[in-house]
């Protein structure tokens, strides 16, 4: 399965020529790309032949038509999900449309992987069979225990198969991080399951919330997209300490990037 060249454990876009068309229409280059890579997907998902190799591939896509209109994109720290011997729950921040994009090409490499998501996703038109096809765990946002008794579950019996959990605790996403949003979900589940927490730090405003459609704001080449990946964290006791060595790590890293 291809993974991102790295150097020292370190991925950097390599600089390139954009063309002028990118340059003064990253928007509307970007989504012309987006949208063709979704369809191909869904038409692939439909006849049952988008695996884990075709995810893969498509996210890299997401990640390559990005810098084809001048997006740089950093991503450290995927040699914490690479020595695991044992699947996790990888807990970040949730700031936009891109991770849910990228980080398949990221993860699923390393670590088998699938998302909580929120159920409407499921429904959305064509990205609805690709999500479908990811056995993704799918909850309301409208009510709060039923969506906890569903993560749980789910996110247990997904991890007993060796599959890795994504969860984003703030729900909504936002370009700003707020430590009272974060629910300790992630914390609960891995603990539950007995697996580490990888925990996230991300900034992916590059790719902004839309006004009419979430999924499609603006595309800003001068905003840098980082990702990085903390070492494992096994949940002892209450799990408050963990909970908060997350916090300070989304944090310090938020900071270290100028947010």
């Amino acid at each position: 399965m291809p993974q991102l060249p790295l150097v020292d454990d370190i991925y950097q876009t390599t600089p390139e020529t954009i063309s002028w068309l990118s340059r003064t229409f990253p928007s509307l280059v970007f989504y012309a790309r987006w949208i063709a890579n979704v369809y191909r997907s869904s038409a692939q998902a439909k006849r049952s032949q988008y695996g884990d190799q075709e995810w893969v591939d498509s996210s890299l896509e997401v990640l390559r038509s990005l810098e084809r209109v001048g997006v740089q994109i950093e991503v450290r720290g995927l040699r914490h999900l690479q020595q695991l011997d044992s699947p996790c729950v990888i807990v970040g921040n949730h700031m936009s449309a891109l991770e849910t994009a990228i980080l398949p090409g990221l993860v699923q490499p390393l670590q088998r992987v699938t998302f909580v998501v929120k159920s409407s996703l499921l429904d959305y038109p064509f990205f609805k069979h690709v999500m479908r096809s990811r056995d993704p765990i799918a909850v309301s946002q409208t009510d709060p225990r039923r969506d906890l008794k569903s993560m749980l579950e789910g996110g247990l019996k997904r991890l007993e198969q060796g599959i890795s959990i994504v969860i984003f605790p703030q729900g909504q996403r936002t370009t700003t991080f707020d430590p009272t949003d974060f629910n300790k979900i992630g914390i609960k589940l891995a603990k539950r399951a007995g697996v580490p927490i990888i925990p996230l730090a991300l900034q992916t405003d590059a790719w902004g919330i839309g006004s009419i459609i979430s999924d499609f704001g603006k595309i800003d080449p001068t905003k840098k997209v980082y990702f990085t990946f903390g070492e494992p964290i096994e949940v002892t006791g209450r799990g408050t300490d963990q909970h908060e060595a997350i916090l300070q790590f989304i944090a310090q890293n938020l900071k270290s990037w100028g947010n």
